[in-house]
């Protein structure tokens, strides 16, 4: 598995939002990114980190930030969960999880012992030129804005 770290140049992506438009990295260059990638919408430690972005949303804006989630879930799922908690950015359907696999965020994990393919919760911040300016492994979902600010 790729371990992208502070300094290294940003994986080029291409995915799909809620709203069915194609995005890519290429579209956010000149300005800082914050790609946060998630497990499944709707989800308690999801939901929460979610809010806390959206919460904090115009300090990110101030300070000359875009907002992107990525997770495996489709667009029809995000549409839902965008609306429900009045999400003001995109989120990614990463369904065959190749941005995740691209950035390292894909894997097995295990929960009461039993082991599946899944997401690792992680956050990367890109910089204008398109390389990685931070990258937070351990997400704090309630308070997720803090370590980012």
């Amino acid at each position: 598995m790729t371990k992208i770290k502070v300094g290294d140049k940003a994986p080029i992506f291409k995915g799909v939002i809620e709203t069915g438009k194609k995005v890519s990295l290429k579209d956010y260059s000149g300005k800082k990114l914050v790609l946060y990638f998630y497990p499944k919408d709707d989800t308690p430690g999801c939901t929460a980190e979610a809010c806390d972005l959206r919460d904090n949303f115009k300090m990110f804006q101030k300070k000359g930030f875009e907002i992107l989630g990525v997770s495996p879930d489709g667009i029809a799922k995000h549409e839902k969960f965008i609306a429900k908690y009045e999400l003001p950015f995109s989120l990614i359907a990463d369904e065959d999880h190749s941005i995740a696999e691209a950035y390292g965020c894909w894997g097995e994990k295990s929960m009461y012992g039993r082991k599946y393919m899944g997401i690792f919760r992680t956050t990367y911040v890109i910089d204008e030129k398109g390389k990685i300016e931070n990258v937070i492994e351990k997400v704090d979902t309630k308070a997720h804005s803090k370590q980012l600010l």
